[in-house]
């Protein structure tokens, strides 16, 4: 799985003219589901997302995770992160899970997010997103896991 996720101090999904997600500070998290990807790599991702340091401690480093900040976290699935871009000039999305497995993978993160963690928010599988947000810092960071 792929994650690119953004410390932001707010961020907001919406869909049709609708507003379907937001949160403030927290993390925005794109994720891309590839065909291998299984529900071990789904949790081994989540952990990382919660626990990875990303936010500031007393001395202003980057030593606390979402788990420490208490921010939102917002799952944004997006199947163009999966990709292959080393050739040509048109992206090949065969490493991209099809869409079947991929709803169903993302669901299972969103379950075990919030299993353990109480403020997650998502996008929508499928849809035609806009999302809007402010970067913190910025700060963004691209996981593979």
């Amino acid at each position: 799985m792929i994650a690119l996720l953004q410390r932001v101090t707010q961020a907001q999904v919406a869909v049709a003219g609708h507003t379907i997600a937001q949160i403030g500070p927290g993390l925005l998290v794109f994720v891309g589901v590839e065909r291998s990807d299984g529900e071990k790599q789904a949790e081994r991702l989540l952990h990382r997302l919660l626990n990875y340091r990303v936010f500031a401690d007393q001395e202003g480093k980057m030593n606390r995770g979402l788990l420490d900040a208490r921010g939102g976290l917002l799952l944004v699935p997006q199947f163009t992160l999966a990709a292959d871009t080393h050739k040509g000039l048109r992206p090949s999305f065969t490493p991209a899970a099809e869409p079947e497995h991929g709803e169903w993978l993302f669901d299972h993160l969103v379950q075990q997010a919030r299993a353990h963690y109480d403020k997650v928010e998502t996008g929508r599988f499928g849809a035609d997103m806009q999302v809007t947000l402010t970067n913190d810092g910025p700060v963004t960071f691209w996981l593979r896991v």
